[in-house]
């Protein structure tokens, strides 16, 4: 007696469809935390750019041996930003990015001033 067995290999369609499911759990619990790495890491680069940006504007004023509340403007600053600074969350530009007055006012992100993931110096640098 020759009995033959035939086995195909290959997968069913529910272990298909349970790798598919695991595959899409594990893609809607990681989502979020590259969404909120991003915006932590746009955040950080922003605070880096207004840190910058207000050593410039110290630098000009030590330089120019202006007084304090003198206005800036980013002209007068520019030569001592060591490259292109705008905010990573859409800048184009150094005047669509930040606001700066003057020489005793700290720097102004204007695309993300508030919220949780705001662009915001800490307030204990110094002056």
């Amino acid at each position: 007696m020759n009995m033959r067995t035939s086995r195909k290999s290959g997968f069913t369609l529910v272990e298909i469809m349970v790798v598919v499911a695991i595959i899409g759990l594990v893609a809607v619990l990681t989502l979020p935390n590259f969404v909120r790495a991003n915006s932590v890491s746009q955040k950080n680069a922003c605070i880096s750019n207004l840190f910058q940006i207000q050593s410039a504007i110290h630098q000009w004023a030590l330089e120019t041996e202006a007084p304090a509340g003198a206005p800036v403007q980013f002209s007068n600053i520019s030569t001592y930003l060591r490259n292109t600074v705008v905010c990573p969350s859409g800048g184009t530009n150094f005047a669509g990015s930040y606001t700066i007055i003057n020489t005793s006012t700290q720097p102004v992100c204007k695309l993300v001033p508030t919220g949780t993931f705001a662009h915001v110096l800490p307030s204990n640098t110094t002056q």
